[in-house]
């Protein structure tokens, strides 16, 4: 059978996902090819070699996670408070939900071959992307260079938090969202602010720019 039978690469890709969430992030390549009812020479032979592998998992799961968090972006006229709690949320919850996945494409999988960590990179900046410009098409953020800057920090600021968040679940979840969700509320909040007077001029008194 090919090696690039999809249906076959589907199947394979289903079993690594099982065993890694069963045996955790240091489960061995032989214990997936086994896991597969297959060798692990031929377990490379479908996906090229063992960072393949990686590529194609990290493909399968980011681009799940990314699909799944799409819809709130997309929420036009939605309040904006309300559309981060919901897409914090979500992330949050396929995170740790998904633990060992999570643990074993950016903790593992990148350590060990900065191919697959450029890989994961780019699919997490398209991310950051989409985001700016769903901020500047609703003119949340006007200028679409900042509304870029922004949507990479918000998404950095998220992932970031969360990987801290999975080693801290004592914390509590909904404290989490609320924290996350304030600064980017005060973010927002500050594109709808006028700017700042230059140094050494006061604004004007009647609050209308600067005297």
């Amino acid at each position: 059978m090919s090696g690039r039978d999809p249906d076959r690469r589907r199947a394979l890709l289903d079993a690594a996902d099982r065993v890694i969430k069963e045996e955790g992030p240091g489960v061995s390549m032989a214990a997936i090819a086994a896991a597969a009812g297959i060798t692990k020479p031929v377990l490379y032979r479908h996906f090229g070699d063992k960072h393949g592998l990686y590529q194609a998992l990290a493909d399968r799961h980011v681009r799940t996670v990314i699909a799944q968090l799409r819809p709130t972006f997309a929420a036009a006229g939605a309040d904006p408070r309300a559309r981060a709690t919901a897409a914090i949320g979500v992330y949050l919850d396929l995170i740790s939900a998904n633990l060992n996945l999570y643990r074993f494409l950016f903790h593992r999988a990148g350590a060990e071959d900065s191919r697959v960590r450029s890989h994961m990179t780019s699919l997490v900046r398209s991310l950051g992307e989409e985001l700016g410009r769903a901020l500047a098409a609703e003119r949340a953020v006007p200028d679409p260079v900042r509304a870029q800057v922004l949507g990479h920090a918000f998404v950095g600021m998220v992932q970031t938090t969360g990987d801290w968040w999975l080693d801290h679940q004592e914390v509590d979840r909904a404290q989490v969202v609320r924290g996350l969700v304030d600064v980017i509320a005060a973010a927002l909040a500050r594109e709808g602010a006028a700017p700042p007077c230059p140094s050494g001029v006061s604004p004007a008194p009647t609050g209308g720019g600067c005297a």
